[in-house]
């Protein structure tokens, strides 16, 4: 995603300067795009137009504003994640492009649709990329993802299901007050949406994903410094239909065996699962070191040629912290919407949004057959396998993505 946890992606709202006030954010009314205020906008250029001086840029809401420049305007570039123009450096406008992320300071139209800017702030994009994979580096490094299954108030303690390849863990996770601890936004399926929360707010069932580091001499007990949480659908279904142009993808749901249509946005992270992984290929296949997933991916989803149901905490070599289901799926090779075809068994993650039969797609994992079956407790002797069996307690929660 091109957001950025914590408002990486508007840092520049929060800039300090010579003038804090030019930088201050002004509350947007309701409905209102709040990277436009009456002094600023903040978006990504779309177009450039150096003869007609002019940018055209897109702000996170989608609403669209001309920069008209002039001999006048200044030209500043800052590094991602800095808060004041102090070591902001000097630039041109030849030296901005598509891409690239603005704040274009002056002041805004009544309409909103433009601004003659007296200063342009920019954040390049490649700037932007290395600090987001700098990022999610950090997170799978020092992060841990599971569902909440537990909640005491009296001691601001979360226990999280934490699904790893020999098991399911029961982590511990002390909320403090220096805590930062945020929740995805309703129907938003950007990381960098999340917004303040605190511990009243968490809910059984909700996904969690946070930063920080384990006990060396408790695995299971795991101190944050951030924290995100959010309230997720994880739905299984066969595709029955694909409209490249609309973003739609509609499917048969395996559990409820009703049709639901997923909406595929510009935001969403698609993925296969590579058939191999299924058919018991070790680790020095696709599975393993170099492939598409983790080393032991491969080893661990076969026993005899079958796929492998998970063991239990007590099972084989016991719990191994640090590696879980959850990174193998983020790590898997991503596709576009045009790679999903009618008769693919998906797994998407969604938004719990208002209609229950539209889901807007954060993490979609197509050819999720083997999976499934990695997922799914074996059945009872003279019961049919229930390939969605394994969806409601399997402890999947890539509903939550990296920064």
């Amino acid at each position: 995603m091109r957001t950025f946890f914590f408002a990486i992606a508007i840092a520049l709202i929060t800039l300090t300067a010579s003038s804090p006030a030019l930088f201050a954010q002004t509350p947007a009314a309701q409905g209102a795009d709040s990277n436009i205020t009456p002094k600023h906008a903040i978006g990504e250029i779309k177009t450039i137009d150096a003869a007609a001086k002019q940018l055209v840029i897109k702000t996170d809401a989608g609403s669209i504003v001309t920069v008209s420049l002039s001999d006048k305007t200044a030209y500043k570039r800052l590094a991602p994640g800095e808060t004041s123009l102090t070591s902001a450096t000097d630039v041109a406008l030849t030296d901005l492009a598509e891409g690239d992320r603005v704040m274009a300071q002056g002041t805004v139209a009544e309409d909103r649709k433009s601004v003659p800017a007296l200063r342009v702030v920019v954040m390049t994009k490649g700037d932007l990329a290395k600090k987001q994979e700098a990022e999610r580096l950090e997170w799978r490094r020092r992060g841990i993802l599971g569902v909440i299954t537990a909640l005491k108030p009296e001691t601001k303690e979360i226990t999280i299901s934490n699904r790893t390849m020999a098991g399911t863990q029961a982590v511990i996770i002390p909320i403090t007050d220096k805590t930062e601890v945020r929740r995805y936004a309703p129907d938003s399926i950007k990381f960098g949406d999340a917004k303040p929360s605190s511990f009243s707010e968490l809910k059984v069932g909700d996904q969690l994903r946070a930063i920080g580091d384990r006990l060396p001499a408790d695995p299971l007990h795991f101190n944050p410094e951030k924290v995100v949480t959010g309230s997720f659908r994880t739905v299984g279904g066969v595709v029955t239909a694909i409209d490249t142009a609309t973003g739609e993808i509609k499917i048969n749901e395996l559990e409820k065996k009703r049709p639901l249509t997923i909406v595929v946005k510009h935001d969403a992270v698609l993925r296969r699962f590579p058939a191999e992984m299924g058919m018991g290929r070790g680790p020095g296949g696709p599975g393993g070191p170099g492939g598409a997933a983790p080393a032991g991916g491969g080893a661990q989803a076969a026993q005899g040629g079958q796929a492998a149901r998970p063991q239990g905490a007590g099972g084989p070599g016991g719990p191994r912290p640090g590696f879980n289901i959850n990174d193998m799926l983020e790590r898997l090779p991503t596709i576009s919407i045009a790679d999903v075809k009618v008769g693919d068994t998906i797994i998407v993650s969604s938004t719990q949004g208002v209609d229950p039969t539209r889901l807007t797609a954060i993490s979609l994992v197509a050819g999720a057959d083997a999976l499934l079956a990695m997922l799914a407790p074996r059945p009872q002797a003279g019961q049919a396998p229930n390939r969605a069996a394994g969806l409601g307690g399997s402890g999947i929660s890539f509903g939550i993505g990296l920064p």
